[in-house]
């Protein structure tokens, strides 16, 4: 079954306007399936292998090109680098939009090769696992680029839930990638465990030099247990016996792969903001759950990394969709020495959006003193009123300039068969 993806009207727009399209994201989270369904009955397809020599791309790919027709759709092209000056030159000599679609799983390989041989002729899309409102199939918008906007406009308007088909302990211990949303909750440790297993050695091991596998999964198990925390980089690594710079080196691949998301510090001070702690999330919650060991969808709600599950949740709505946002907004973190803290921080045009996450589903005034202290702290920045995020059941004033906020939130229409 497939269920429409926000992205898929974003890569309309791009093959209708660039020679060729990058799509990227992480192993199992639909780049193929949206590619196929955009461009279904048009389009060749091309796998590659990282040990195959698929028709032969690599040591002929003037050869191969010539044998298909364009739009031609290249998987995984980080395995066929060789292709990339072919494919420059036909660009040169017909710059017809829509010509080429690649994929990859490995963004620093992709990116690198693809920036250094078709600049100025790609635009690039990140793919992700479904978001809150692709796995509810809401009709609804999502509510952050109507907040962006105005939230003046979204609070007069107010907001519904989403509907998604699973509670939020299901969703979360279940994750957001599209098999994962079909399969009977009984196999989601199996797939999870599959999916670990073929990450790292498919992926991971053709990306770095790792000998030490098993120390490499344990590693992925840490970083889950850090998700949504700030990361001490000089700590890193020594729960497992490994050093820093071996650590820093294996989070760098996490990275590469989207298996890790980091978030920078704020200072109103531009050059502080390089120097900061920055906020790590691990990509899915349900990689998360897994590496946490936590057994069931019941056992989340009492785990000890609730708080964190929800925020990694939280935030990874918000990663996906401002990826969609053209120019994409920019994502901090605040923390004082204090303790004061504000989770995100969304800056778009000047202005500065706040944002709390609290798994609580009865947010109060008490939950906002972080945004408070923000604007405590820099009296003269244009700050927007502010949301806590919460698993509240509708939209709620909690002080004079801050909202509570459903995390399902949707504007303009529900899903099917919700109330």
């Amino acid at each position: 079954m497939y269920l429409e993806r926000s992205a898929s009207r974003k890569l309309e727009t791009l093959l209708s306007a660039f020679p060729a399209v990058v799509v990227t994201g992480a192993r199992q989270v639909g780049k193929s399936t949206l590619i196929r369904h955009a461009l279904e009955g048009q389009a060749d397809f091309v796998v590659f292998d990282p040990v195959v020599d698929v028709e032969n791309a690599r040591r002929d790919p003037e050869l191969f090109l010539a044998n298909h027709r364009t739009p031609l759709v290249l998987d995984e092209v980080q395995y066929a680098p060789e292709l990339l000056p072919s494919i420059k030159r036909r660009i040169d000599l017909n710059r017809k939009p829509g010509q080429y679609i690649l994929t990859g799983t490995q963004q620093w390989g992709v990116l690198k090769t693809v920036a250094e041989s078709l600049a100025g002729r790609v635009a690039f899309l990140d793919q992700e696992g479904f978001s809150v409102l692709e796995a509810a199939q809401s009709v609804g918008n999502h509510w952050l680029p109507a907040w962006l906007d105005s939230p003046e406009l979204v609070v007069r308007k107010g907001v519904a839930r989403a509907g998604d088909p699973f509670p939020i302990y299901e969703r979360l211990w279940r994750g957001w990638l599209p098999e994962a949303h079909f399969l009977p909750a009984e196999t989601i440790p199996d797939f999870q465990m599959a999916y670990q297993r073929t990450y790292i050695e498919r992926d991971a091991r053709l990306l770095a030099d790792v000998s030490d596998w098993q120390r490499f999964g344990r590693f992925m198990r840490l970083a889950a247990a850090l998700t949504a925390q700030e990361l001490n980089r000089s700590q890193l690594g020594r729960d497992i016996g490994v050093s820093p710079q071996t650590a820093q080196r294996w989070l760098d691949v996490l990275k590469a792969t989207f298996q890790w998301f980091e978030v920078p510090s704020y200072s109103g001070n531009t050059v502080k903001r390089v120097g900061g702690k920055p906020k790590g999330y691990i990509a899915d919650t349900g990689v998360a759950c897994w590496s946490l060991a936590i057994s069931s969808p019941k056992a989340v709600g009492g785990h000890p990394a609730w708080g964190a599950l929800f925020e990694t949740a939280v935030f990874g709505e918000v990663r996906k969709a401002t990826s969609l946002l053209s120019p994409r907004p920019v994502i901090h973190h605040w923390r004082t020495g204090g303790g004061a803290e504000v989770d995100l921080l969304i800056e778009r045009d000047g202005v500065l959006f706040p944002i709390e996450v609290k798994a609580t589903s009865r947010p109060s005034r008490r939950d906002t003193s972080g945004l408070h202290a923000f604007r405590k702290t820099y009296p003269r920045l244009e700050v927007a009123k502010g949301l806590v995020i919460a698993p509240c059941e509708s939209l709620l004033q909690l002080s004079e300039n801050d909202y509570a906020l459903p995390w399902d939130a949707v504007l303009g229409g529900v899903s099917e068969g919700m109330a």
